[in-house]
C-alpha cells in the first residue's frame, strides 16, 4: 500500500492485520522534513515501523530523534552511551542489557516516552528477534463487559523490581529535570486514550505494572493475568528478525515489546533513543 501525508508518499508494506509495517524507500540519515513528517504519521497509524539497510551512527541516530520529537535522556536509571550521546541507551548483552520481559518502555515515571527508535549495532548469528504486541487491538477485542471494567481501573507502575538494585549499586540518571535517586511508584489508567488518535489501548505490562489500585491482591493478580494473556495472544503480535542496518520505531503509547534471549553467549548490542511523552489519560478523564 501507499501512505500519503501532505505531498510525500511512502512505500509501506504492512506486516500484520493490526500493526507493523516495513518502509523501504526512506534513508533516515538524509530524509527531508516532508519525508519525516510522513514517517511520523505512519508511526501513529502502524504503531511499529521497520527500516532496513540504514546507515545511522550515534550522531545521526540522535539527530533523527530530535527531528521527530523531543528526546529524553537515555533512561531514568541508566546513564547514556557516553558524554557526547547522553540520549542513547545501550542495551548490551555483555552488561545485562536484556529485554526479555513483556514491557512498555519506562511506564514507571509520570510521563512515559512517546516512542522509541532502536538500531542494531551488533547482532548474534542467530536469535535475538524482537516482538511487539498491539495494545489497541487487544483492547478492541476484549468483550464489552471486560472493556467497561478496564475503563474504570487504575494501575500502579513500579520500577523497583526491575531497576531498584541497579539504582542502589550505580546511582541514577537525569530525567524530567531531576536526578533519579529513588523510584516512586506512579499510577496510570489501565486503559489509555491515545492523544493523537483517540483510540484506546490496554496500558499495563508485566515489566513494570505491580498491581491494580483499589482491589484485593487476588483480584489484581487475576485481572492482570487476564490482561497479559490477552495482550500477548499470537494475533496481536508481530515479530522482527534483525539484520545489519535495521532500524525500528514504535509508538510506546499503544504497544508492548519483548526481545528474545535465545542467542546463548553471543553478544547483542542495540542502541535506543526515546521521544518525550505526556501524562497518560484514561477514558474517565476524557468523559469528564
Amino acid at each position: 500500500m501507499t501512505l500519503t501525508t501532505a505531498t510525500r508518499a511512502l512505500a509501506v508494506e504492512r506486516l500484520g492485520a493490526y500493526h507493523g509495517a516495513r518502509i523501504t524507500d526512506v534513508d533516515l540519515a538524509s530524509a527531508s522534513d516532508e519525508t519525516l513528517a510522513a514517517v511520523r504519521a505512519a508511526l501513529v497509524e502502524h504503531k511499529v515501523l521497520f527500516f532496513p539497510a540504514q546507515s545511522l551512527d550515534p550522531d545521526s541516530q540522535v539527530l533523527l530523534g530530535r527531528r521527530l520529537g523531543e528526546l529524553t535522556p537515555s533512561h531514568p536509571v541508566v546513564r547514556g552511551l557516553d558524554d557526547e550521546h547522553p540520549e542513547i541507551y545501550s542495551l548490551d548483552a555483555a552488561d545485562n542489557g536484556f529485554a526479555d520481559t513483556w514491557h512498555t518502555d519506562v511506564t514507571f515515571v509520570r510521563r512515559p516516552p512517546l516512542g522509541s527508535i532502536l538500531r542494531a549495532v551488533q547482532l548474534p548469528p542467530l536469535g535475538g528477534d524482537t516482538n511487539w504486541a498491539d495494545a489497541e487491538a487487544a483492547y478492541a477485542s476484549l468483550s464489552a463487559p471486560v472493556r467497561a471494567l478496564a475503563d474504570q481501573l487504575t494501575a500502579v507502575h513500579d520500577g523497583n523490581r526491575e531497576w531498584g538494585y541497579h539504582l542502589a549499586q550505580r546511582g541514577g540518571n537525569q530525567w524530567e529535570d531531576c536526578e533519579y535517586t529513588r523510584l516512586e511508584p506512579v499510577e496510570h489508567p489501565v486503559v489509555r486514550v491515545h492523544p493523537e488518535t483517540g483510540r484506546r489501548s490496554l496500558f499495563v505490562n508485566p515489566g513494570f505494572t505491580s498491581h491494580i489500585a483499589g482491589v484485593s491482591e487476588a483480584e489484581s493478580r487475576g485481572l492482570l493475568d487476564a490482561f497479559y494473556a490477552h495482550l500477548t495472544k499470537p494475533e496481536h503480535i508481530v515479530r522482527h528478525r534483525w539484520a545489519a542496518g535495521d532500524v525500528a520505531m514504535w509508538d510506546n503509547r499503544s504497544t508492548l515489546h519483548y526481545a528474545n534471549r535465545d542467542y546463548g553467549d553471543f553478544r547483542r548490542i542495540m542502541h535506543r533513543v526515546t521521544l518525550r511523552g505526556d501524562v497518560p489519560v484514561g477514558p474517565a478523564a476524557i468523559a469528564g
